[in-house]
């Protein structure tokens, strides 16, 4: 190997050395100081390893390999056949809860091995006022599975109700809960109905997680029949305006229906009785989301 080769080789394990304690650092949570400050390496000189432009010592790597929770072996093993989406898919799960791991496994394992008719759990999906609480409930009896509503655990984890949650870390802090709510159910049931959260689909991560774990169910109404639902659940505030609530049912349903079209089934509930509707879902869903008892 001649001279011009064996730099380009140290170029290329220095920038990988870089790219790898980077990612480390924000898959910890730390900056760029703290890491400076556990390590005892200056923090100019992390700066240029994260850069690809520090030629550090073993004896430093190993200190920062230790606060990055791995060892210099790791920070330094080149990546030859990996492609790029399997060192992202490595980087992303890095980042999550050992149970969380084990629940991505799980999802990995059902979605590219196990056939959609093959699935445990069943979800519902679909606008409030659609049924998915009512049918939800009774479909979980039915089969003898446990009935889960995202809804009601986000609040139990939060320690709050949806509207505080809201109001003190709004969408995103809301969403975070709502992923951690999904993984949690699908660690810790092998069979179950959940019933998930309206705008749950629009989030395209919670719904390929939910497309890939579960047999998911649309459950569909024309947006009177939401209305009326709703009203008769004692929220009377869509009657206060109903053409204006009208208007915003149609320009959400429209809005969200190629999210939830993708869903495994779809059924109309607008003109079935709640009986119908349960004996069409249990004549549709896969036999193994029943339960084992």
């Amino acid at each position: 190997m001649n001279a011009s080769h064996a730099t380009t080789d140290a170029d290329a394990l220095l920038k990988i050395l870089g790219d790898r304690v980077r990612a480390l650092r924000a898959q910890h949570g730390i900056s760029r100081a703290v890491l400076a400050e556990r390590s005892g390496v200056s923090l100019r000189y992390l700066a240029q390893l994260e850069q690809g432009q520090g030629n550090i010592s073993v004896a430093l790597l190993a200190r920062v390999a230790a606060v990055l929770g791995t060892d210099p072996g790791e920070l330094l093993a080149p990546v030859r056949s990996a492609s790029p989406e399997l060192r992202l898919i490595t980087e992303l799960a890095g980042e999550l809860a050992p149970d969380q791991q084990k629940a991505c496994l799980q999802m990995l394992r059902e979605l590219f091995v196990s056939p959609v008719e093959s699935r445990h759990r069943l979800a519902l999906i679909g606008l409030r006022g659609a049924g998915k609480s009512t049918l939800g409930r009774a479909l979980a009896t039915e089969i003898g599975v446990p009935f889960v509503r995202l809804g009601k655990l986000i609040e139990t984890l939060a320690g709050m109700s949806a509207s505080e949650i809201f109001s003190l870390s709004g969408q995103s802090g809301y969403r975070r809960l709502e992923q951690r709510a999904l993984l949690q159910t699908l660690q810790n049931h092998e069979h179950c109905v959940i019933e998930t959260g309206g705008s749950m689909v629009t989030d395209p991560e919670l719904l390929k997680t939910l497309l890939g774990s579960c047999f998911v169910v649309w459950l569909q109404a024309r947006p009177e029949q939401h209305i009326e639902r709703l009203v008769a659940q004692g929220d009377i505030r869509p009657m206060q305006n109903r053409d204006d609530a009208l208007a915003d049912l149609r320009k959400i349903l429209a809005e969200r229906e190629s999210c939830y079209a993708r869903a495994h089934l779809s059924l109309d509930t607008s003109s079935l009785t709640v009986d119908e509707c349960l004996r069409a879902l249990v004549q549709a869903v896969p036999e193994t989301t029943y339960g084992t008892q």
